[in-house]
């Protein structure tokens, strides 16, 4: 299959979204998301969601003509409403706000609300790193994993990323979902009639099982059992009943035009290292990091997918052939 360059990508995303209803503003965002996570290898937030968002984009459970706003609530708090849009859009908001506010404040936080999908968290709080600020990122999803010692699913996958600076280097990205794996995986193994391995998921009766569609009906395992849990739990908190959002439990589904909105919830917070009366962040993150590469085998998180990221800048990506098929090439 041929490659594009991720620019002729992106161009080629938007252009699809905004040929399905999606305001030219609101489609670069999403392309934008899109394209990086496939570059970065994240194929479950990359182009496997684009049949889903138009989907939802063309039903009108995606408002594609919806432009988000923030309020300032208070010094360090800011409200953004994604008025039941794509959450990029209003992530990019919240991004392009927070640096003055923590700026005046040394910690300040965003939240989300009549949100959607916000893809690889990484890509979000590794921009507020690239320009010097600590990042946490927190997100609810629809339904998916079952409290500990229950069946029925109340929390989402509910993924967590954090980014800090590291002096003279990319930023360190940690970037994860609170199941065993994320959803977007199984999504993509199901679009493509795959199995799924073990352990991934359990089946509407609580058993484990390896068919991807079964397991979209089911549960999701928790990462680490009753502690992967219990952060769901704190992560439902911060991401869904801070931001007024719909709990996990409530919300629609990310992956068809059945029902309303899904209306859930993201909320940022930022941290200025610069705003806690010492200079000694930059050396301390800097030796954290050298004692962490010293072990032989032992790497930083985020080096794979930042490999990855360069590799698709040099080579380009290629496009989903069945999507080419249907709306012409880059």
């Amino acid at each position: 299959m041929s490659k594009v360059s991720l620019e002729a990508a992106r161009a080629w995303v938007a252009g699809v979204f905004i040929g399905n209803g999606a305001r030219a503003e609101a489609a670069r965002s999403v392309a934008a998301a899109l394209v990086r996570a496939e570059a970065e290898g994240l194929k479950g937030h990359g182009l496997s969601r684009i049949p889903t968002y138009l989907t939802m984009l063309t039903s009108g459970k995606i408002d594609g003509a919806a432009v988000p706003t923030a309020r300032r609530v208070r010094a360090a708090t800011l409200a953004v409403d994604a008025a039941n849009g794509f959450a990029y859009p209003a992530v990019d908001l919240a991004l392009a706000e927070l640096p003055a506010i923590v700026a005046e404040t040394g910690i300040a936080a965003a939240t989300i609300s009549r949100s959607n999908h916000a893809g690889a968290l990484g890509a979000h709080v590794e921009a507020l790193a690239d320009r010097g600020l600590i990042a946490l990122f927190f997100a609810n999803t629809p339904e998916a994993i079952a409290p500990a010692g229950g069946t029925k699913a109340v929390y989402g996958t509910n993924p967590i990323a954090f980014a800090c600076p590291l002096p003279g280097r990319p930023a360190i990205v940690v970037d994860l979902a609170l199941s065993t794996v994320a959803r977007g995986n199984i999504v993509a193994a199901n679009q493509k009639g795959e199995a799924i391995p073990e352990g991934w998921a359990l089946d509407t009766e609580g058993q484990p099982t390896t068919d991807a569609a079964k397991a979209l009906k089911g549960t999701m395992v928790a990462l680490g059992g009753p502690k992967g849990t219990a952060l769901a739990l704190m992560v439902e908190v911060l991401a869904a009943a801070l931001t007024g959002a719909h709990l996990a439990f409530e919300a629609s589904s990310f992956l068809d035009d059945k029902g309303p909105p899904p209306g859930t919830g993201q909320t940022i917070l930022v941290i200025d290292p610069a705003g806690f009366g010492h200079g000694a962040f930059g050396e301390r993150i800097t030796t954290l990091a050298g004692a962490i590469e010293a072990q032989a085998g032992a790497r930083l998180p985020g080096q794979r997918r930042l490999a990855l990221r360069q590799k698709a800048e040099a080579e380009g990506i290629a496009l989903p052939a069945d999507l080419v098929a249907k709306y012409g090439p880059a």
